[in-house]
Parts: C-alpha cells; structure tokens; sequence
C-alpha cells in the first residue's frame, strides 16, 4: 500500500475510533483536553486549536508505529502539537501569540489603573513570548493553564524535575526580561 493511501486510511479511521489501536485511543483520551487547551491560548480560536489538534492526532495515528518506537513518544507527539499549531497560524496568516490574553486577565478587570496594567501584562505576554519553546510550554501549561508539574511532565514527556528546572530557568529569563529584581517572583504572572 502506498504511503498516500496508508494516509487517507488512517485519517477515515479518526472517523471509526473505536476501530483505532487502544494505546492510541487511551493516548488521545489523556492528552486532546491539554492540547486543545494549549492549541487555543497559542491560536486564540477554539475551532481553529481544534482543527490543529485534530490534525496532530491524524499525522499521530499514520505513524503510530513509529511514535511508539520513539525513545519519548509523549515528547515526540508534542513536537508535532507544536508544528501543527504553527502551520495552522501560518496558513491562516496569523501569529501563534499570547499578546491578545493581556486584554482578559484578572489583574486589569481588577485594576485601579487599567492603562498601566494593559502596559505590565502586555510586556509580560511578549517576555513570555520571547522565551525558548520549552520555557514557554512549561509556562503557559503551569501558569496560564494551572497544570501541576506533573501534569506537564505526561504532556510534555519529561521528568517533573525536568518541569521544576525548567521553569526556574524561565522565571529567571521573565525577570531578566522585565528588569526585575533578584527578590521578584515572577510567580504572579495573569490567569
């Protein structure tokens, strides 16, 4: 059978789940709620972080096989998350950004000077922007989504230590980034 055919079957199975491999299901099962989640605060679209999730999982599922051979298929499977969620932004000529959340945060609802606030959680938004792609996950799914750590490890395929380090490592950068002092916590960042 070739490739392309192979392909084709594999997304018409998305249609048939039931008749899709059980590790594959139970994989979709834990990890689509985080993705779609992840995929919306990236596309800023619920349908269009569904469609990108949607695609991850049919690009999954035509090369199981070779996901489950991976020495980390949660991390391999990621990695595809995150190169659908950028072509998805690409063909829709849109950027994957987290600027627009600074509009709808808890902090400038509640804010006494919603000017000064707009200004802070949009600088922030761009500093957490700016980090390196797994800073930036661990962000997002920690801060923004309020994952647990371990609950970005399965998502993200590393160690909880991994997960700790990592962001300590990105609230390092958000300070250096903000010109905030040594004593700031970047622990506040908006919900």
């Amino acid at each position: 059978m070739t490739q392309d055919r192979a392909a084709r079957r594999a997304v018409s199975a998305m249609s048939d789940f039931d008749a899709l491999p059980l590790d594959f299901r139970a994989f979709h099962q834990l990890h689509r709620p985080a993705y779609v989640r992840w995929a919306h605060t990236r596309l800023g679209n619920r349908a269009d972080a569904e469609e990108a999730v949607d695609d991850a999982f049919e690009q999954l599922v035509r090369t199981w096989d070779t996901v489950l051979s991976k020495d980390n298929p949660h991390a391999w499977a990621w990695q595809v998350l995150r190169n659908r969620v950028a072509d998805h932004a690409r063909t829709r000529c849109r950027r994957a950004t987290l600027a627009q959340r600074a509009f709808d945060t808890l902090a400038l609802r509640e804010a006494v000077d919603p000017i000064g606030q707009l200004e802070e959680s949009m600088n922030l938004y761009a500093a957490i922007e700016a980090l390196p792609a797994r800073q930036l996950d661990v962000v997002v799914l920690h801060y923004l989504m309020n994952y647990s750590y371990q609950e970005i490890a399965t998502h993200l395929g590393i160690t909880t230590a991994g997960v700790r380090s990592t962001e300590r490592n990105a609230r390092r950068s958000l300070r250096a980034a903000l010109q905030l002092t040594e004593g700031t916590h970047a622990d506040d960042l908006p919900h």
